[in-house]
């Protein structure tokens, strides 16, 4: 069948945001006496959530609720300093402008939202399936499913394009076509996807738009 739904993750997929993320988590340290993580470890951390984030990016014991809350109000604070959307995206969005499309990711849906309308590209999408959306996330392909829905799309006719593998998880199980993003932040980890991507610029030739 056709592809006509577009399911996109938000870091490592659409935005580069691997600087600010780390900053967040280092300013939480940095508040604990606690020396800076060095970028690459931080990386490790990130695709699973922010509660996971930072009780990773934490001394054992240390976790706790308002951490939480400070770390996602400290990384708010910064979250645009040096993001940035990936070179050849904002162009196949707009290859595929109209078609249904949407954003599923572990990030807060608040700070989701905000990262989409500061960088312009909010109208291309018609749902953002946030960390809080739904009851769990991904790997658990329910927030999939809660895009889908809200779309009114078929999984059979929808790809979900992510770098890690909890999107290749979660894309399966729902039964939807994967493509993996080489680029991005996070790793396959030996989950098989349907499609790779190396660069953004290999989606316009995976998903060619219609001839005009």
């Amino acid at each position: 069948m056709p592809i006509d739904t577009f399911l996109f993750d938000l870091d490592g997929t659409l935005l580069d945001s691997m600087a600010d993320i780390a900053m967040g988590v280092n300013l939480v340290r940095a508040e604990l006496d606690l020396p800076p993580l060095p970028q690459s470890t931080v990386r490790a951390y990130v695709g699973d959530g922010s509660p996971l984030l930072v009780r990773r990016s934490l001394p054992e014991g240390l976790y706790s609720e308002e951490r939480l809350q400070r770390f996602l109000t400290l990384y708010g604070e910064h979250m645009l300093e040096q993001s940035r959307i990936y070179p050849g995206i904002r162009e196949f969005l707009e290859l595929h402008r109209g078609k249904r499309m949407a954003v599923v990711t572990n990030k807060h849906h608040a700070l989701t939202v905000r990262l989409l309308e500061e960088f312009g590209i909010s109208s291309f999408f018609q749902a953002v399936i946030g960390g809080d959306s739904a009851s769990e996330k991904k790997p658990h392909p329910g927030p999939v499913l809660a895009a889908l829905k809200t779309l009114e799309a078929k999984a059979a006719s929808a790809v979900l394009i992510g770098d890690h593998h909890t999107d290749l998880r979660a894309g399966r199980t729902a039964g939807v076509r994967t493509c993996f993003c080489a680029w991005g932040i996070g790793e396959a980890g030996g989950v098989p996807s349907d499609f790779l991507a190396e660069t953004p610029f290999d989606l316009p030739r995976l998903f060619p738009g219609e001839a005009r």
